[in-house]
Formats: structure tokens, C-alpha cells, sequence
């Protein structure tokens, strides 16, 4: 039943954080960073590249900017405790937990060992921000997380 009391949420043993995203995701961002590190490395050396910076330069950003998010990837960090929920990313995402009016945590079942499983949440405000989470602990809290915030909210 739905009542005017803030939403309170308290994770199981406290503060939890982990990686947002897996080791096999991991290892595929660096393999995929890497081999089209070679690729343009090999395309320079080969000549089939001109040496001008507008024709080589598209293909440097494209490499800079799969390596900015390849670092992301690695090190993105998701934490939960009794006040709010973040996630450590490109731009860091924030959420009260007392703001939230909806939240559903999405997977791919049998595939949580590459995609990471997110907890999509949307607060009164219509703030929505999508958290990815790789640790089990998390991802267990992030159920319960739902199930309480429906029940708070159902009419």
C-alpha cells in the first residue's frame, strides 16, 4: 500500500560495492581496444593511411575515445548503502534512495557471466539512470531493492 513516507532502504551487512561490469566483458573491451590499436597501427605502417592530420586524425579520435571508455569499463565501481545508489563512470551517476519511485533490475539470464545485469531506476523528479553491477551480493540487494520499493509504492 502506498504511503507519503520517504522510501528507506538498508543493503544486508551495510555498504556494499563492486565492479560494474564483469571480467569477460573486461577481457572483450581490452581485446577489442587492442586489436583495433593493431589494426590502425598496421593501416599507418602499411601506408594506407595519407599523412595528413584530417585523414589520420578521425582515426586517432575513434581510438581515443574507445580507449576513454575501454578505462571506464575497467575501472567503473557500483555502490549501494542506506542513503543512495552510484556507479563511478564516464560522468558518475547518483540517486537518492529516499527520491526513488521505480526501479526494475534487467538481465540476460545465463549471460550474466559477459552482460552485466542493471538496476534501471527512476526517481519523482523523472530522473532515470541505468547501474550495472557484476558482484552477486549486489545484484541480490538490487532485487530486494525492487521488490520493497513496489511494494511501497503499489496502490
Amino acid at each position: 500500500m502506498s504511503d507519503s513516507t520517504p522510501f528507506a532502504f538498508t543493503p544486508e551487512g551495510g555498504r556494499l560495492e563492486c565492479s560494474a561490469f564483469t571480467k569477460p566483458f573486461k577481457t572483450l573491451a581490452v581485446v577489442l581496444v587492442s586489436s583495433a590499436l593493431v589494426w590502425g597501427w598496421r593501416m599507418w605502417m602499411d601506408g594506407q593511411l595519407e599523412a595528413s592530420w584530417r585523414s589520420s586524425g578521425w582515426l586517432l579520435a575513434a581510438l581515443l575515445m574507445m580507449a576513454y571508455t575501454e578505462w571506464h569499463i575497467l575501472k567503473g565501481k557500483t555502490s549501494l548503502d542506506s542513503s543512495s545508489l552510484k556507479q563511478s563512470w564516464m560522468w558518475d551517476k547518483q540517486v537518492n534512495l529516499q527520491d526513488l519511485a521505480y526501479a526494475k533490475l534487467f538481465r540476460v539470464r545465463g549471460l550474466d557471466w559477459l552482460i552485466a545485469p542493471r538496476l534501471y531506476v527512476k526517481t519523482y523528479g523523472g530522473k532515470m539512470a541505468a547501474f550495472y553491477a557484476a558482484g552477486p551480493l549486489m545484484l541480490a540487494e538490487f532485487k530486494r531493492l525492487e521488490i520493497e520499493l513496489q511494494q511501497k509504492t503499489a496502490p
